[in-house]
């Protein structure tokens, strides 16, 4: 005996998530609906199986195909136009036509006892029973009434309250004799229950209702769908759950990893590779799909995730559905009975509320309030650059394939045969990625020269000799799990924002240059790139001083790339060194600030015991630095800038210093003081960098250990300022303490609020107004000064939905104050 499993509707009820996937293919329990009725079939002896197929058919062929994984012959009856219930039946009639058979929806969920179904059909004898069911709510199915003999004596299809004369309905599961063909006609639309059994029973052809018992579930509706999710964990339907009961209710496939420390209160599943970080809790009814990975922090209660989502730390989500591929960024809300489509971005710290639909490949922005379903467009905007280069999550947002597209653009706004230096840091992540960059860049006409792993500065050193631009590929500062695809120009700086658009433009529009097979691009590996990148320092700081002194320091490596050029640095300098930290973890590509605490307080007590003259500690990639006094004690980023001020002004008497508007005022009085003065940049590096490459430029910093030495190079390079210290202390009488001791205490304090992109523009002339007559300086966002000389920053960032303030006044509650005053104007515009 065969099935049919009529899995060819649309689902329109249960869009978005419907929008790019068939019905019968939404998972329950992590398996498809349909997974589990063919389950049902194969246990009760019903191997032969035609499906019929008309919505996304092809989805449905490619996920079962032949049937042969679940043991069953599986074979299609492919609708050109919808046929309606019985019209799809009678489209598989050929298969069908010898033997009595069962029909079976492909989007109900049950466990109906089919054998007792089959046998009550054989011995009543008619042409067609129809299986029921008693529900609580029978409004949205097809009311059956049975005489005692099990006869059906009365049909009413979707009846209002006023014509509910039963409960018990119809489940759209039948046994027919082939016979009932005759009553179909070929190739129109025609339904069972509205169209052929009305005909029969005017005739008076025996139909008969078997009443079953147990489970069944039309998965109609959002509110249906996570209420069969919710009953297969609590085990009222008998269907196959794939994984491991860990505890009571708490089911875990293959492969999925759990950290001790996540809280789980089942029932729940979680399925196969996934990942669950510490710190998260899960509670009952979620179901969490495969190759999810759910982040430190995360809350999730009553949830159904599909596979391969990413859901950000701290994120919550209650009572909702979110499709396959999604990304959920940090601290996003989704609220009961939302739906998210399949591949959507949704941005951290935005918030959508309850019941909205938001539709396939949308964009809901970082900071967002959605009260709205989100059909056509989406609710951000795609930043392509910011303040890292192209930033994000490895294999979320940053994934190989990303990366060859966006090599590809970048080689097209290149001329054929140019030449391009590659670079990254000594993570996995990086490697992977740069083979694939180095690939397309290729495959672009590109020749490559590839320096392999070497601190950032060296890279921009290295692509500043003839090639015609450089990628360089780290992981994000402090962010382990996140990379930066950084693209710098001809002269080794950071891609100017006009440089940035024409990227974009061509990347946007997937213009990608390929090459003709003649002109696929060379890859070379240049030799002796340190010891190049050593005697350029040397000659072109000023180290006089430096083997007389006598000096002893004391210099971090951070188990990073800047130790790769350490050793003969240090041994050409003729200082007495110690270096800690020297070898490579490529585990710990990156660090928190906790760490990079932790290794600043551990410096202090080696130079302290040490009675070294100072230390520094790098970065992973030798792009910054910090710096610790003879004492032990920690300078910090903002106070180290104006050190290092202090003694260049001071030796070099004239010129102009490169520092960010955001820099506190006392800079402009040390400046001074030594006869130099401020030249005052955006935030941007590529800014400090232009004011970095002018004649009379002495010194650059961003005040967060970024430090320019101009007469080697206009980009931040810590190992350059690292030899620029010691020449400058060499050739000095005073210690560090004794230099930070003798420059006035700043108090700039700093406030992050976030602010949705639709009332940036709104923000900023809302902060104009507000500063009345008081001086205005938008060297940079817009800077307030105050009559007393206390003064106000606010600034847009231009990649996140987030708006930055500073303060400065003469003490800390001073500077407070004026936070709070001006980020009240701030949050009034988003009111």
């Amino acid at each position: 005996m065969k099935a049919v499993v009529m899995a060819g509707g649309e689902g329109t009820r249960l869009r978005p998530m419907t929008s790019s996937m068939p019905k019968p293919l939404l998972p329950v329990a992590n398996r498809p609906i349909m997974e589990h009725v063919l389950r049902l079939l194969k246990r009760h002896g019903l191997s032969e199986t035609v499906v019929t197929v008309q919505f996304l058919a092809s989805l449905v062929k490619n996920y079962f195909g032949d049937g042969e994984e679940l043991g069953m012959e599986l074979t299609y009856a492919n609708e050109e136009k919808p046929l309606g219930t019985a019209g799809s039946v009678k489209n598989a009639e050929e298969a069908l036509k010898d033997d009595t058979f069962l029909v079976i929806s492909g989007d109900a969920l049950t466990d109906f006892d089919l054998t007792d179904l089959i046998a009550f059909h054989k011995e009543k004898g008619g042409l067609v029973t129809v299986c029921l069911t008693r529900v609580p709510n029978p409004l949205e199915f097809g009311i059956t009434i049975v005489d005692e003999n099990g006869q059906v004596e009365r049909f009413l299809e979707k009846p209002t309250w006023g014509q509910v004369f039963s409960d018990t309905v119809n489940t759209g599961i039948y046994v027919m004799e082939p016979e009932v063909f005759d009553y179909v006609q070929a190739d129109t639309s025609v339904d069972w229950s509205g169209d052929v059994f009305p005909q029969l029973m005017k005739e008076g052809k025996p139909i008969y209702g078997y009443i079953a018992e147990g489970y069944w579930e039309d998965v109609g509706t959002h509110e249906s769908y996570v209420k069969a999710q919710a009953d297969v964990l609590e085990r009222k339907v008998d269907v196959e759950i794939d994984g491991f009961e860990i505890s009571p209710g708490v089911w875990v496939a293959e492969g999925a990893e759990v950290h001790p420390d996540a809280v789980l209160r089942g029932p729940l599943y979680i399925g196969d590779y996934a990942k669950v970080e510490a710190d998260v809790e899960i509670r009952e009814h979620t179901v969490v799909g495969s190759n999810v990975v759910v982040k430190t922090g995360a809350f999730l209660h009553k949830a159904v995730v599909h596979d391969n989502v990413y859901i950000g730390q701290h994120s919550n989500l209650r009572g909702c559905v979110v499709g396959k591929n999604t990304d959920i960024m940090r601290a996003a809300r989704i609220e009961d009975g939302a739906v998210i489509g399949d591949e959507c971005l949704v941005g951290e710290e935005s918030i959508i509320q309850g019941n909205v639909r938001v539709y396939p490949f949308k964009t809901i922005e970082a900071g967002a309030f959605v009260n709205t379903s989100v059909i056509w467009e989406s609710r951000g905007q795609a930043h392509l650059f910011g303040a890292r280069g192209v930033s994000g999550i490895l294999n979320v947002e940053i994934t190989p394939e990303l990366a060859v597209r966006l090599a590809g653009a970048y080689a097209t706004t290149l001329k054929k045969g140019s030449t391009v230096t590659t670079a990254r840091d000594h993570s996995r992540g990086a490697r992977a990625l740069k083979r694939a960059v180095i690939s397309a860049l290729q495959a672009s006409a590109i020749d490559v020269r590839d320096l392999e792993n070497v601190p950032l500065p060296v890279a921009r050193q290295q692509t500043a000799r003839g090639s015609a631009g450089g990628i360089m590929i780290r992981t994000s500062p402090g962010v382990p799990d996140s990379v930066d695809i950084m693209f710098i120009d001809e002269r080794g700086a950071d891609l100017s924002q006009a440089q940035q658009r024409k990227l974009d433009r061509v990347y946007a529009r997937q213009e990608y240059r390929r090459a003709f097979p003649g002109e696929i691009g060379d890859l070379h590996f240049p030799s002796s790139v340190f010891d190049s990148y050593t005697g350029s320092l040397l000659r072109n700081v000023d180290v006089e001083g430096i083997a007389e002194s006598g000096l002893k320091v004391v210099v971090d490596a951070s188990n990073g790339s800047a130790g790769l050029v350490l050793p003969s640095l240090l041994g050409r300098l003729g200082v007495d060194s110690l270096t800690i930290n020297p070898g490579l973890d490529e585990a710990r590509p990156t660090e928190s600030a906790e760490t990079r605490r932790a290794g600043l307080v551990r410096l202090g007590e080696i130079v302290s015991s040490a009675r070294a003259a100072f230390g520094v500690r790098f970065d992973p990639v030798g792009e910054r630095l910090s710096l610790v006094d003879e004492l032990g004690r920690i300078i910090e980023d903002d106070r180290a800038l104006l050190v290092l001020l202090d003694l260049v002004a001071a030796e070099r008497r004239s010129g102009r210093v490169a520092l960010p508007v955001t820099t506190t005022r006392v800079a402009e009085q040390v400046a001074a003081y030594h006869g130099t003065q401020v030249e005052w940049t955006t935030t941007s590096p590529d800014d400090l960098t232009r004011v970095g490459r002018e004649e009379d430029t002495i010194f650059g910093g961003d005040g967060r250990g970024g430090f320019i030495v101009p007469e080697f190079s206009s980009v931040f390079d810590g190992t350059a300022a690292f030899v620029r210290l010691i020449g400058l202390v060499a050739r000095t009488q005073l210690t560090l303490s004794q230099i930070d001791a003798r420059i006035p205490r700043a108090h700039v304090l700093r406030r992050d609020l976030a602010t949705p992109w639709a009332v940036k523009g709104l923000v900023m002339r809302r902060v104009v107004e507000a500063a009345g007559d008081r001086s205005v300086d938008t060297t940079d966002g817009v800077r307030v000064v105050e009559p007393d000389g206390r003064w106000i920053m606010v600034l847009p960032d231009r990649a996140e939905a987030v708006t930055h303030l500073w303060a400065e006044g003469p003490d800390d509650a001073s500077a407070q104050a004026l936070l709070d005053e001006w980020a009240a104007v701030v949050d009034s515009a988003g009111d």
